[in-house]
């Protein structure tokens, strides 16, 4: 760890003991600034993610500047509410701790240390910065080596919405400086990346007891329904399979279909594939990992619906929007996790080998299910080991700045956004008060103790009314004996 960061960090710890006691409004004073200088600065932002990563500008606006604006608004609305401190109802309180009160506070964690990622980085970064500075933390950023320019200049926004400078301690954008903040002295690390790099990092963290939140790989599924619209849900395959070229971790990997409507979706998928072309992708490995993928698959006997000849030596590397139908659960294509517009499609005919053919994948980040019968949906996606579910839909909806994002098995632990994702970034804290007096548990060594403790649970917890009326009297029975006592 060089000097200065060390440096650095030390001065946020400094700073952010004082910010934790500014006041909630004047932390949400500075979002609010934030969220206005999205709008204002919006042009020049979305040309920063263009210049870094090739994103066309409207795909900007659309996937990264609008949500993370609603996220912020969110913030702004409902902040107080959420980290308000809570009192326990006295209806929850046991006998034994009569004459007490108890308050639930949320307290910040101190320093959360971000490792961002480049796909959305308006969204995946902005978001968590946010809620991380509004629960009271400091912040150490190391943002991806793919997006440099994008990330000095939300540095530079996030600054001249009012946040201390001495609070936002950057890293640069390289791979170095992951390692660099995963030795820090930080209380809490958001990763999003892949699996692999994830458990490294998790692993390293343990060692020093420092929790983490990762936001890992996917290859999600869906689940066409035999009495859903297959034209829709082929649409939906297509779009989810290719948004942001397929550089999406929920982007749908596995169309599990009904056979029933298999032919009509696969006709569908066709005619909406006749317009693909090689599309550039961010990273070389992307390309040819999907080319791999492909070339396993066919060779185990899955068939290419769509796809040409793929382009991974390009520079930049392209990949056409690829199918493949007639997949098995046990090809790589339909257990790793990829990031490039791939899709393999599945046949099944009933609801046990669904579920057979979906565990054999172990990732659960999302999923989606369509079908003519929402009921029916919502059972199976209480069935399913995911973080998040769509229902005649896929994908947009995790945007929603009021949920959280999270995933489950190979695809991470914990939630970032919504309003999981704020008290993810605080601790509990429980103060309790005392009434009056009586503290009959600092004369533990009195032999009538026992008697009202045992009095008080038959009581309690006794089954018959017969045996709760004999503890109650025991325990009044313990009582006086040990009044007695203490007047002695």
């Amino acid at each position: 760890m060089t000097l200065k960061f060390a440096e650095d960090v030390a001065k946020c710890r400094v700073r952010q003991a004082s910010w934790a006691q500014t006041p909630l409004r004047e932390r949400l004073a500075c979002v609010r600034k934030l969220r206005h200088l999205l709008v204002d600065r919006v042009d020049r932002l979305c040309l920063t993610v263009t210049q870094d990563i090739g994103r066309p500008a409207h795909e900007v606006l659309a996937t990264d500047v609008l949500p993370t604006a609603d996220a912020l608004r969110f913030l702004e609305k409902h902040a107080t509410r959420i980290l308000r401190a809570k009192q326990i109802s006295a209806s929850m309180r046991p006998w034994w701790l009569l004459g007490e009160r108890e308050t639930i506070c949320r307290r910040p964690l101190g320093i959360v240390g971000i490792i961002g990622t480049w796909n959305y980085p308006i969204l995946l970064n902005a978001v968590s910065l946010a809620q991380a500075f509004v629960a009271g933390n400091g912040m150490v950023w190391k943002p991806s080596e793919l997006t440099p320019v994008f990330a000095e200049f939300l540095h530079e926004l996030f600054l001249q919405a009012g946040f201390p400078a001495e609070l936002f301690v950057r890293l640069p954008a390289d791979r170095e400086s992951g390692t660099l903040l995963v030795e820090a002295d930080v209380d809490h690390v958001i990763f999003t990346g892949s699996a692999n790099v994830g458990r490294k990092i998790a692993a390293r963290l343990g060692e020093r007891l420092i929790p983490c939140t990762l936001e890992l790989s996917g290859c999600d599924a869906m689940f066409v329904l035999d009495d859903a619209d297959p034209i829709l849900a082929a649409r939906a395959a297509w779009f989810g399979s290719t948004i942001n070229v397929g550089q999406t971790c929920l982007a749908v990997r596995r169309a599990f279909v009904h056979r029933s409507k298999y032919e009509i979706f696969l006709e569908k998928l066709r005619a909406l594939g006749k317009s693909r072309h090689p599309e550039p992708l961010a990273l070389i490995g992307q390309a040819t990992q999907a080319e791999r993928l492909v070339k396993e698959a066919v060779a185990a006997g899955a068939t290419l619906l769509i796809g040409d000849t793929a382009n991974a030596a390009d520079d930049p590397p392209r990949f056409s929007p690829t199918i493949v139908i007639d997949a098995k659960p046990s090809m790589a294509i339909c257990q790793e996790a990829s990031f490039a517009p791939l899709l393999a499609v599945l046949p099944f005919d009933n609801d046990d080998e669904l579920f057979a053919m979906n565990e054999a994948c172990s990732y659960g980040l999302g999923a989606s299910v369509f079908t003519g019968n929402t009921k029916r949906g919502e059972l199976l996606a209480g069935k399913l080991r995911v973080g998040s579910v769509s229902i005649n839909d896929v994908v947009v909806g995790t945007a929603h700045p009021a949920t959280g994002f999270g995933g489950v098995r190979h695809s991470g632990w914990g939630v970032t956004r919504g309003e999981e994702g704020l008290l993810a970034l605080t601790v509990p804290q429980v103060v309790t008060r005392r009434l009056g007096k009586f503290r009959p548990h600092f004369d533990s060594h009195d032999p009538a103790l026992y008697i009202i403790m045992r009095g008080l649970l038959q009581w309690a917890h006794a089954s018959r009314w017969r045996s709760r009326w004999q503890g109650f009297r025991k325990m009044i029975g313990g009582l006086r004996r040990f009044g007695g006592a203490s007047a002695e």
